[in-house]
């Protein structure tokens, strides 16, 4: 039996990759698939090239400008699969990607399905490029999701890495138990990460399928989600890593588990020192709540990295902020 997979893809002004998406797609070598594509309110052409491609696994829902979190939501809620497929609207998918990790995820039920991303820029093909060797070091088959997610997190004081969503397929299953997507923290650069927190937990392992991929399309001018500065979207990060630990410290609450949170915590208050210096005290004082951690190395050129060192890292960062701004 070929179980249906929904294929969810929320859009904003992407009429200048969506063709290219969804061919990824539509080209699967597994067959029994919805695409389900809602359209967030795009000012562009992106709606005029959809109903250019003509084939009956498609459906489109147009909606206001609501966030990526939103339209992903409201794909959900119309999915009918028995697996969950996000994919970014210029992002794209090996075509053996869906048909591996259904295969991978019959012989493992309650699982979830992980593979490499391989990341290319906008003008290069992304054929001729490899899987990062760091974060592939985080991919793995496991039958304990919060040791994998503490991994990830960097627990283990190995840096930490993170996974591109569009890597995972998951059971509907598994999303019905850990719940749908979380607005509130939308937008912020952390609501996928969020997400899938709560799925690997609800989940009862990982299966990594190798030699299949995702294709992570960068710009060379960042105009994602990821470069959200502002201080709602920081304030939203913060929130987004607290619910984390939350999630997190309900399964285990071990050194590896708190310095895996931590770490995140201290990244982002320094990285919001001195921009939003109420901000960078209040996640400092989360970070005391979990535990006394030293603060890493600030990032920038070696130089910056030694005065943080003699100066400390607010000091440091106050000479580095006033240089950026110059």
């Amino acid at each position: 039996m070929h179980e249906l997979v929904s294929v969810i893809i929320p859009v904003y002004n992407g009429e200048k990759y969506i063709i290219q998406t969804l061919e990824s797609v539509l080209n699967q070598t597994y067959h029994n698939l919805e695409i389900i594509i809602i359209n967030d309110g795009s000012t562009d052409n992106t709606l005029k090239l959809l109903e250019t491609v003509k084939s009956e696994i498609i459906t489109i829902i147009n909606q206001e400008n609501k966030g990526v979190s939103h339209a992903k939501q409201v794909g959900l809620n119309n999915a009918k699969g028995h697996f969950i497929q996000y994919l970014d609207a210029d992002d794209l998918l090996s075509l053996d990607k869906i048909e591996v990790q259904v295969n991978a995820l019959k012989q493992h039920p309650n699982s979830i399905a992980v593979c490499s991303t391989i990341h290319f820029f906008d003008h290069e093909n992304h054929l001729n490029n490899v899987p990062s060797e760091y974060e592939d070091k985080f991919l793995y088959s496991t039958d304990s999701p919060v040791d994998f997610l503490i991994n990830l997190y960097g627990g283990n004081r190995n840096g930490g890495s993170m996974i591109q969503p569009n890597a995972f397929l998951t059971p509907i299953s598994i999303i019905n138990k850990m719940g749908g997507w979380d607005i509130s923290i939308s937008p912020c650069p952390d609501e996928d990460g969020e997400y899938f927190c709560r799925a690997i937990l609800a989940s009862e392992g990982i299966v990594y399928t190798s030699n299949t991929y995702n294709y992570y399309r960068k710009f060379l001018k960042k105009n994602s989600l990821s470069a959200l500065k502002d201080r709602p979207a920081t304030e939203r990060l913060f929130k987004s890593i607290l619910l984390k630990k939350e999630h997190l410290f309900k399964h285990k609450q071990t050194e590896q588990a708190k310095y895996a949170i931590a770490q995140q915590l201290i990244s982002l208050a320094v990285e919001t020192y001195p921009k939003y210096t109420s901000l960078s005290e209040n996640i400092i004082e989360e970070i005391n709540k979990i535990g006394t951690y030293s603060f890493l190395p600030i990032s920038g050129g070696p130089m910056i990295q030694k005065l943080s060192k003699f100066i400390g890292w607010r000091l440091a960062r106050k000479i580095q902020y006033k240089i950026n701004k110059k």
